[in-house]
């Protein structure tokens, strides 16, 4: 379980308060909710929208080997369902020698909102975040914002987002997708995926993610063989214990120099 532990201390260590100069607080500079628009199935499409100071970074879902992902309570909304954060392709981020996966600049994260009824939302809540330049540290920030019934124009940032998203896999040319697991030497299980796709322009990453929160995925080894790209890499329960893998749970991310793939489910192959 060392890997695991590895992680944990550096998460540790992004969360733990830390002297830094005042400017340092004003890692974002502005966090607010873009409206958007009510669309035809009456859902709603707004947008948190993050001003990052420059030189600094945040995570994307999955923060890569050090780092928090972001965590969002909307309890405080009304007229509210349910909110779906829509991801667009983040940047792979050298940190130290450990690859974090996030975003730096202006950060559109296009909300997919379900209302309760056909009136107004509104959109109250609270994220917690780990930003990062010389050094981690969190934040939580408190965004609000009135996401009108009434038909709007829609928002050109919000719709740049939404098509930055990773391609989906038929859309990105996969051909193929398979996964074999055997246990591993130091517990868990070693996952090997394979994936018929086309090369991307220059290094690729490949992210793994687990539908249960409790399954630690190690950072891949990722190689190609012409059109096949070949990642390998541990899975452990962050308790020790053993657990049951669900296939169909499984989400891969593939980030190139162009847009990424992003494909759900990993039968056995």
């Amino acid at each position: 379980m060392k890997h695991i532990a590895s992680r944990l201390i550096a998460a540790a260590l992004c969360l733990l308060p830390v002297s830094a100069p005042a400017q340092d607080l004003n890692a974002v500079e502005s966090a607010r909710i873009l409206p958007g628009w009510r669309m035809e199935d009456g859902t709603h499409m707004a947008a948190l929208e993050l001003r990052l100071a420059p030189g600094w970074k945040t995570y994307w879902r999955a923060p890569g080997d050090i780092g928090i992902p972001p965590r969002f309570d909307w309890r405080g909304s009304r007229n509210m369902a349910g909110v779906e954060v829509e991801w667009p392709t983040p940047e792979r981020i050298d940190q130290g020698g450990m690859m974090a996966i996030g975003y730096h600049g202006t950060v559109i994260l296009p909300l997919h909102v379900l209302p309760r009824t056909d009136g107004d939302i509104t959109l109250d809540g609270t994220i917690d975040l780990g930003v990062c330049r010389d050094v981690c540290i969190p934040m939580t920030l408190d965004v609000a914002g009135a996401l009108p019934a009434a038909a709007q124009p829609r928002d050109g940032r919000i719709i740049a987002a939404l098509a930055n998203r990773p391609m989906d896999a038929k859309a990105a040319g996969v051909r193929r997708v398979s996964c074999s697991i055997r246990p591993a030497s130091k517990g868990g299980f070693a996952l090997r995926a394979e994936v018929v796709l086309p090369p991307s322009r220059g290094p690729e990453t490949m992210v793994i993610e687990a539908s249960d929160p409790n399954i630690w995925i190690a950072r891949p080894r990722v190689s190609r063989r012409g059109n096949t790209l070949i990642a390998e890499t541990r899975m452990a329960h962050v308790e020790g214990r053993a657990f049951a893998l669900d296939r169909s749970g499984l989400r891969l991310t593939i980030l190139g120099a162009g847009r990424g793939a992003d494909i759900k489910g990993c039968p056995a192959g």
